[in-house]
């Protein structure tokens, strides 16, 4: 029996392989993902490792040269029933991968397909990318559409806008005075409140005010005091639940008040339950989660379940100029319904502040070269 081991991309590509060398008849023993390349033990990828095996070609039987030896010899039974055990799982591997690998060709013709690794490729949830291909071509099926792949792009830009158009995409309305700002640490959540700020100030004529209850970093607390006299606008340390009420009352006369919670690690389920402590999420307050695009889509979704007991209006993606992989935001809002406040792009304040629409998530998860 030949056995080879085969690492391609994807499933279909290492079938692929398997069947131009091995032929039709080959039996996959074992399938499993790897992540190969990488630098330090950073920027791996992960690829599918098969092992497949194929009989040769049987010789004829061998007979004797004596004449009274006219029977051949019959191979020998595997004993019990782990042969039939092992033939059975090869069976349905086999099957399962086949079936796997003709889904695939069925869903995604060339043109699908690099739409569909488009979206893959922009870090959105296989899931996800599936669904909106699988959507699209449902849809060009029922109108007997031979579509170009210019086409699928715009199609599929129509399919996350029309998703998206479900979500709130308000920003700060005024409506509530105080505006509570939670998330990790390292996400920029500082300077996007003096972004916030600044445009509060100069675009809406408002009087702001700055509360920081980021008391485990004396440079969190400085950094703001900073942009407060760069502002003109007072600002009170809140070390305890106290502290907070009373520098809400000391602002009782301001349109706005801006707070500051402490950025600590969001994997630290205490950390949440003390910021439920010192800080009152009432009714009558709103609060935004501040998330870093440049970190990982699965880091992205943790931060969020850790928060997901404080009642969050909308999310604020900070660092987009960062990066080119956008597809974390679609995955963190149709996950959970949440749709973005504000996106900050650099570091100047109040420029690099933007209001996002549907309209302009779905361009940077397509690309310029696909707009409409």
């Amino acid at each position: 029996m030949k056995v080879k081991k085969y690492v391609a991309p994807t499933m279909p590509e290492a079938m692929n392989q398997i069947r131009k060398e091995l032929g039709a008849n080959a039996v996959i023993l074992n399938s499993k993902e790897v992540n190969q390349g990488g630098f330090l033990g950073f920027f791996k990828k992960r690829k599918i490792e098969v092992v497949a095996a194929i009989d040769p070609q049987p010789h004829a039987p061998k007979t004797s040269n004596t004449s009274y030896n006219t029977t051949s010899e019959k191979p020998k039974a595997l004993k019990g029933n782990a042969s039939n055990d092992v033939l059975q799982e090869i069976k349905h591997l086999k099957k399962i991968i086949e079936q796997q690998s003709l889904q695939t060709r069925h869903h995604y013709q060339p043109d699908y397909k690099i739409v569909y690794q488009h979206l893959i490729d922009q870090e959105i949830e296989s899931d996800l990318a599936s669904e909106l291909i699988e959507n699209v071509i449902k849809q060009h099926e029922e109108k007997k559409i031979e579509p170009t792949l210019e086409q699928i792009f715009q199609d599929v830009k129509y399919q996350i806008t029309d998703q998206l158009h479900f979500l709130s995409f308000e920003g700060i309305r005024y409506d509530k005075k105080i505006i509570h700002f939670v998330g990790p640490t390292g996400v920029g959540k500082t300077t996007t409140i003096a972004k916030i700020a600044a445009k509060s100030m100069l675009n809406e004529n408002k009087k702001v005010a700055f509360i920081t209850a980021d008391t485990y970093r004396i440079a969190a607390i400085e950094q703001l005091k900073t942009y407060a006299r760069i502002l003109d606008v007072p600002i009170e340390v809140a070390y305890n639940l106290n502290d907070y009420k009373t520098a809400v009352e000391q602002f009782a006369n301001y349109d706005l008040i801006l707070v500051d919670t402490a950025g600590r690690n969001f994997r630290e389920k205490k950390y949440v339950a003390e910021l439920k402590r010192n800080i009152q999420f009432e009714t009558d307050i709103e609060t935004y989660l501040v998330l870093s695009l440049t970190a990982k889509p699965k880091d992205i979704q943790d931060i969020y379940d850790q928060f997901q007991h404080i009642p969050i209006k909308e999310l604020i993606f900070t660092k987009i100029d960062e990066t080119r992989q956008y597809g974390s935001m679609l995955n963190v809002m149709l996950t959970n319904k949440k749709g973005i406040a504000f996106l900050t792009n650099g570091q100047d304040v109040p420029d690099d502040l933007i209001q996002p629409s549907p309209e302009l998530i779905t361009s940077y998860i397509i690309g310029e070269n696909h707009d409409s």
